[in-house]
């Protein structure tokens, strides 16, 4: 799903519009330049990370825009150094991801979507390949970044995290809504028999 709203996958039908930005009808023929409006509203967090490793931290969270913002060097970098202290990595800046923890790397993956300044953030699985001790600092920016009211799309199986910081809940099966709602209501109260399953399994594995 995250990949269709960004058009790295086109779905079989259906509309995509993003934040009020271009609305993309997959029902017919899609032009190009209608996927590459789509793409640019909105950046991704991958779930292992997905960092240059031939680049430095810097030079992994310029690239975007430069690359495709056209911003020029001197702004990227200064809005980069900014984004890096805001995390508690600016004394990284020079080094390259394989001398940086997963917590390191991923909160340098969340600096360099937000350096693309998005109207809608993705985050797809983004403590799945992390040591349970380096959860809590990626989940800790998440956090700071919805109490800011950023507009972001997470895929997680942080059930205590998702009801902390949602404005809704989405519980999907072979990509299908089975049930979506508050969470509150969605994770502490399903009605799909579906979700019950998924919900109980999470909290009680044994």
């Amino acid at each position: 799903m995250l990949r269709c709203l960004n058009g790295l996958e086109t779905p079989d039908g259906g509309t995509v519009s993003v934040a009020g930005g271009p609305s993309v009808d997959f029902g017919g023929q899609v032009k190009a330049r209608d996927l590459s409006a789509l793409r640019d509203q909105s950046a991704m967090v991958f779930q292992h990370y997905n960092l240059f490793p031939h680049m430095t931290v810097l030079q992994n969270v310029i690239e975007g825009p430069m690359q495709v913002k056209k911003t020029r060097r001197a702004d990227a970098v200064r809005d980069a150094e900014a984004l890096l202290a805001r995390v508690g990595l600016a004394d990284k800046k020079d080094q390259y991801p394989f001398e940086l923890s997963g917590g390191q790397q991923q909160r340098v993956g969340i600096v360099r979507a937000l350096a693309l300044k998005p109207a809608l953030l993705l985050f797809d699985e983004p403590t799945s390949a992390l040591d349970p001790e380096l959860v809590g600092e990626v989940l800790g920016v998440i956090k700071e970044l919805a109490d800011e009211q950023w507009t972001m799309v997470i895929v997680t199986h942080e059930l205590a995290f998702a009801r902390e910081v949602a404005d809704e809940v989405v519980f999907m099966d072979g990509g299908v809504v089975i049930e979506r709602g508050h969470p509150d209501t969605v994770l502490r109260a399903p009605k799909a028999e579906r979700t019950k399953r998924f919900v109980q399994r999470l909290l009680h594995p044994f």
